[in-house]
């Protein structure tokens, strides 16, 4: 794919076919994606990929976990809800989302089904964890250098015929995936990136976010009328 054709046409998937993802595909992936900038080379990032059973017991602990009401403990700061245009972005997308699967705004059931799936990692064949090294714990430099290096690992795979989506969900019950990825205690979770083949019948994969403008994004400072 030529780079604006990744850009422009990958999309956050939500639905995945079982079809399992080769080792070598995924290592090519995260090479390409540890390309990413990082301030002053301090690579802060590390990957844990998990596959059959061991993703399997963390999909399974997450959800009875959430089910049961545990309060999240997610490693990674969530900061305040969002509120205004931002929440604004958040809700525009979810009715996209749920538009998409025909999920009716007074059906718990599907709704909350539909949450679930963000705590199974949707389904994926394969979910990478991003983790930084404890020590950088603390430094507003280390998470956006793992921003960058998930976005360029989404980017990578969608070049290669693969979906991701990046989630919160998926590590939210810190200690189900300490133990069944063997996180070692150096490392603080930072995030997850759900990762697979595209089931291209999955509804909710055909939704394009909507994007505010270059226009309401950016100010030209110094530049000539």
């Amino acid at each position: 794919m030529q780079f604006d054709d990744v850009i422009l046409g990958r999309r956050s998937i939500r639905g995945y076919k079982p079809d399992p993802v080769p080792k070598a595909l995924i290592a090519e992936i995260i090479g390409l994606a540890m390309r990413a900038p990082s301030s002053m080379n301090t690579q802060p990032w590390n990957f844990y990929v998990i596959s059959g059973e061991p993703l399997d017991r963390i999909r399974a602990g997450n959800t009875e976990r959430m089910v049961a009401g545990i309060p999240q403990s997610r490693e990674f700061r969530t900061g305040q809800p969002f509120a205004g245009k931002h929440r604004d972005r958040q809700v525009g997308v979810a009715k996209q989302l749920f538009s998409a699967m025909g999920i009716e705004r007074d059906n718990k059931d599907k709704r909350q089904d539909w949450v679930l799936r963000g705590f199974r990692q949707f389904d994926a064949p394969v979910c990478v964890i991003i983790t930084y090294d404890r020590v950088l714990d603390g430094s507003d430099d280390t998470p956006f250098d793992c921003g960058a290096v998930a976005t360029a690992l989404v980017n990578a795979a969608w070049s290669r015929g693969l979906g991701a989506v990046i989630n919160s969900q998926g590590i939210m019950q810190s200690p189900v995936v300490r133990e069944h990825a063997g996180i070692a205690d150096d490392q603080v979770i930072m995030k997850s990136i759900a990762l697979g083949w595209p089931d291209e019948t999955f509804p909710a994969n055909a939704v394009v976010s909507e994007r505010k403008s270059v226009e309401e994004a950016t100010v030209f400072v110094g530049f000539e009328k």
